[in-house]
């Protein structure tokens, strides 16, 4: 399972959705892309394979950055999925 989080603007949390394949996972990433750089205030509708009741719509200008990565049940030393940042206490 490939999973695709938005980082959204003014928001703490990312938004996450899930994908099956790899392709899948690659063809919402560019669209993704190619809404944010559009420079027009359009809407991105995504639904989730993983939760298939979970849907999302965001404006591509309140994108501030996406990620995809693959989910395989292996948890990291924090207990918690990888994401855009981390902050360690060493």
């Amino acid at each position: 399972m490939f999973t695709i989080d938005l980082t959204v603007k003014n928001t703490p949390f990312p938004i996450s959705v899930q994908r099956k394949t790899a392709e899948d996972a690659d063809a919402v990433f560019q669209l993704i892309l190619a809404a944010m750089s559009s420079g027009k205030p359009e809407i991105v509708e995504l639904k989730c394979e993983g939760k298939t009741e979970k849907k999302i719509a965001v404006r591509a200008s309140e994108i501030s950055g996406v990620q995809v990565a693959q989910r395989d049940g292996v948890a990291t030393g924090s207990g918690r999925p990888p994401g855009f940042f981390a902050l360690t206490s060493e």
